[in-house]
């Protein structure tokens, strides 16, 4: 069963940065796709990045231009650097990932990491 476990949320003022990581592990050698989502109080979650094996990455427009995302095939590990954090960026955001088992694709979740922005 793989797992995923994700490290650097807290609370940060607005305008300042934080560094979320993620590590899977378990069984599944690689993922097609990774990446954030995020949940805030009373809200669906939603997509915040993704990125392909490839290194394709996809932003929501919300957060397009002040987070990065990245990951490393090799330990299987996503990042999501988040610059300009801003009041509603708060949310516990929670690291996704992709694999194949067949002809069928999964996807598995993390437990999540709070992140909140204020002053």
């Amino acid at each position: 069963q793989p797992q995923l476990v994700e490290s650097g949320g807290g609370l940060v003022q607005p305008g300042g940065s934080l560094r979320l990581s993620c590590a899977a592990s378990g069984s599944i050698s690689s993922f097609y796709l990774m990446g954030w989502y995020r949940q805030a109080p009373g809200k669906q979650r939603e997509s915040v990045a993704n990125i392909t094996i490839l290194g394709n990455r996809n932003y929501a427009d919300s957060v397009k231009g002040r987070f990065t995302i990245s990951r490393d095939n090799a330990l299987n590990t996503v990042d999501l650097q988040m610059n300009s954090l801003k009041p509603e960026d708060t949310a516990v955001y929670y690291c996704s990932a992709n694999y194949w088992s067949g002809t069928a694709p999964h996807e598995f979740w993390g437990q999540g990491t709070q992140v909140t922005v204020s002053s």
